[in-house]
């Protein structure tokens, strides 16, 4: 039987090589895009191909999108917001999550609609749960991620009027997995605010804790089980699993 092929930004570092690892042990063959080779060069595995370049470059996902035509197109790169309340945000730091996410997004969904993918094939948008309810200490980065949530609900109209038989999904992190560099970085500034530790703020903030594993093998899950084609937006918790949002 013919391996799924995953194409994935963002899947060098965090929650994106969390899951690399996890669908690479599952038998996906994976093609990673990343602009740090050191990174990109640790993967070893016969089941991973190596794309050196940045996800914001049009031209390179555009390539890389129409010469592999994968089934599961994952668009998971981002940058770390700038932290600071509002009035100590510059512009250049308030807007750097969108130059970054939000940029990359477009150009993964307009590759996926351009090529176009095949039909039956998926493009999974990874947001996050700040997109519901603000982040006032991240920049922009609430409304990037909302923003993307958006294009994923605007391509699947674009797909549906085409005929194209692509689905657009996102899966949003509804709490901070303090392990990675990013959420450390995040949860660090809202501790302080708050007077606690990153290990009381998120325990506090998000009840029990959700590993990089544990939430690699929810994608794993929401990227194989039937159950989860339909809808477009569903969030990952410790306490309830993979849930459909209706928001």
């Amino acid at each position: 039987m013919k391996k799924i092929h995953v194409l994935i930004t963002g899947g060098t570092s965090g929650l994106g090589k969390a899951i690399v690892d996890e669908l690479a042990s599952g038998g996906f063959e994976i093609s990673i895009v990343g602009r740090n080779k050191d990174k990109l060069a640790r993967f070893k595995s016969p089941n991973i191909f190596r794309l050196y370049g940045d996800a914001t470059d049009e031209r390179l996902i555009n390539k890389a999108v129409s010469e592999i035509k994968p089934h599961i197109l994952i668009l998971n790169a981002g940058a770390t917001p700038i932290m600071g309340s509002l009035e100590e945000q510059t512009w250049d730091s308030f807007n750097a999550v969108w130059n970054t996410d939000v940029k990359g997004g477009l150009y993964g969904i307009q590759a996926a609609l351009k090529a176009p993918l095949p039909p039956g094939s998926r493009v999974v948008v990874v947001t996050s749960g700040a997109a519901m309810i603000g982040a006032p200490l991240s920049g922009s980065y609430a409304g990037a991620k909302r923003m993307l949530w958006f294009m994923v609900q605007y391509a699947n109209d674009i797909a549906q009027k085409k005929g194209l038989g692509i689905s657009f999904q996102t899966v949003l992190p509804m709490q901070m997995i303090a392990e990675t560099d990013l959420a450390q970085t995040i949860a660090d500034a809202y501790a302080r605010r708050e007077g606690m530790s990153i290990e009381e703020y998120v325990e506090a903030k998000y009840g029990s804790p959700l590993s990089s594993a544990e939430y690699a093998k929810y994608v794993h899950t929401f990227l194989t089980n039937p159950e989860y084609r339909q809808g477009v937006a569903y969030g990952i918790h410790k306490d309830t699993g993979l849930k459909l949002i209706d928001y």
